[in-house]
């Protein structure tokens, strides 16, 4: 069994069918040196969740008379060398669908196949893959609200159910018998395959340094999840009216474990849907129907990841790959103050402030950053999403892709180019009392609620009350948003030969 983002024992599809079919099943789990090394810093909120899930799941199969396997090389190379070395007959794993592990995959099971060994895959990350949600004419869906619709209609018990990996524990193989298994197998001088019941290789063995992961107190492993899981059950119902505002707790906070597989989505989909439709033993309603819809977006947005590979360069939409994005020493300057929270926008350098120092943002900000970096500097919504990915500790390749080509106004089922999102308007009406304002850009924080979310337009008077030297204590906006947005305008006019102002 071959573990990647799905590291939990319940309701794991791929262990379930190893369980099931087998004698004996080695799990193992890959610190990718291809994946690792590429990262652009040695202290990564990412890594030390997997690592300190990882350490959680090896603690959960021994309770089960099992162990896991650890490495830390190449993907490739490791998973057919060690499937050989423990001559078994299959490896087992869920489908992955992000194109370079496609690829991977593709790669390894060619060379499991040259030792005669099967490779297994199996749906476990989404509700619906691939296929199983077209349009009547056979296409994929480019629109949200069909594509909704049609999960809606097709969702039933069958797509809910866990998989009982527990009727099965009796074949999970120990780290001993891994460790005896392989020695006979490996040939003089192969030490890469050798020591097999060796302790998990450390965050610095890895080669990275501690983070603040420890400090934001985020729950890890499978455990972690179902903590926080119990807790928004409690918050669900009124989820609707209170996702929407950064200062309040409305989000489930799930992603990151819905990222790396510490919680299964049947699970979560499955307590929605009896929630919104009252069989579930606590309450859910409306709030319980608009999170199950949030996470069928998640799934909207692998089903166009997988239909439409291109996204991951390229506009979805080809025309919108003419647009004239501005570049050059200026946009540099304006895309640093972006990453830095130093736009003059409070409410954007809030969010921004919260994603570097936390590898978190919350949804709506994620929108407003990533609209405000598209129509007012006017930067190439590839810059934002790559820094994003390098920041967020739940990075979903898909999801990521598809939020800021939503912003940006490239992609499917995308924000109109001609609404633009007012960062001050935005500010006042989620962020109305200054709360996460004031958290995160304390220099703002004895400004009134009216003033800190547009400091350029106080008085003299309140800014000197308040301590604030624009210019100084917190910066001028980088851009007249009224302006910016005239640009904006002009520039997907170009494209679409709308000259005349849009309404």
């Amino acid at each position: 069994m071959w573990f990647r983002r799905d590291l939990r024992i319940a309701d794991n599809a791929a262990l379930y069918h190893a369980l099931k079919s087998s004698r004996r099943v080695y799990c193992v789990f890959v610190f990718d040196r291809t994946i690792l090394d590429a990262l652009p810093s040695r202290t990564d909120r990412r890594v030390e969740f997997i690592h300190a899930s990882i350490v959680e799941l090896d603690s959960a199969l021994r309770t089960q008379g099992g162990a896991l396997i650890v490495r830390h090389g190449n993907t490739t190379q490791d998973i057919p060398a060690l499937a050989h070395s423990l001559k078994v007959d299959a490896v087992f794993a869920n489908h992955d669908y992000e194109p370079a592990a496609t690829a991977r995959d593709m790669d390894v099971a060619r060379q499991l196949k040259v030792h005669g060994i099967a490779f297994h895959t199996f749906k476990d990350q989404v509700l619906f893959e691939k296929d199983e949600i077209l349009t009547g004419s056979g296409t994929f869906y480019s629109v949200f609200t069909p594509y909704k619709n049609a999960v809606l209609k097709k969702l039933d018990a069958f797509y809910l159910q866990a998989y009982p990996v527990e009727k099965y524990p009796g074949a999970l193989a120990p780290s001993q018998s891994a460790a005896s298994s392989a020695a006979a197998a490996v040939p003089a001088g192969n030490a890469g395959l050798a020591g097999l019941a060796a302790a998990i290789p450390s965050l610095e063995q890895l080669g990275f340094a501690h983070s603040n992961l420890a400090q934001l107190k985020i729950p890890v492993g499978e455990a972690g999840a179902h903590k926080l899981f119990r807790d928004f059950k409690r918050r669900m119902a009124a989820y609707e009216e209170r996702r929407n505002f950064p200062a309040v707790k409305g989000p489930s906070y799930l992603s990151v474990h819905l990222r790396f597989g510490t919680i299964s989505i049947r699970a979560l989909a499955r307590a929605a849907w009896n929630a919104w439709h009252g069989a579930a033993d606590f309450a859910g309603g409306r709030g319980a129907e608009v999170w199950l819809t949030e996470l069928i977006w998640r799934d909207f947005y692998f089903h166009i990841l997988h239909h439409n590979p291109h996204v991951v360069e390229r506009a979805f939409k080809p025309q919108w790959d003419a647009i004239g994005w501005d570049s050059g020493a200026r946009a540099d300057q304006l895309f640093a103050a972006w990453c830095e929270g130093r736009t003059g926008y409070p409410l954007v350098d809030a969010a921004m402030r919260q994603l570097n120092r936390t590898g978190y943002m919350h949804n709506r900000l994620r929108m407003v950053t990533a609209s405000f970096l598209t129509k007012d500097p006017g930067i190439d919504w590839r810059r934002g999403e790559r820094y994003f990915a390098e920041q967020l500790i739940d990075f979903d390749l898909s999801a990521n892709n598809g939020g800021w080509q939503w912003a940006a106004s490239t992609g499917c089922d995308a924000q109109p180019w001609f609404r633009i999102f007012n960062p001050v308007t935005q500010s006042e009406k989620f962020d109305a009392e200054g709360k996460f304002i004031r958290r995160y850009v304390p220099a703002l924080a004895a400004l009134s609620n009216k003033a800190i979310h547009a400091p350029w337009l106080a008085r003299a008077d309140q800014l000197k009350r308040a301590n604030v030297l624009l210019g100084e204590h917190y910066p001028l906006p980088i851009v007249v948003h009224a302006a910016a947005r005239a640009n904006t305008l002009a520039r997907f006019g170009a494209v679409t030969g709308r000259t005349t102002r849009a309404p």
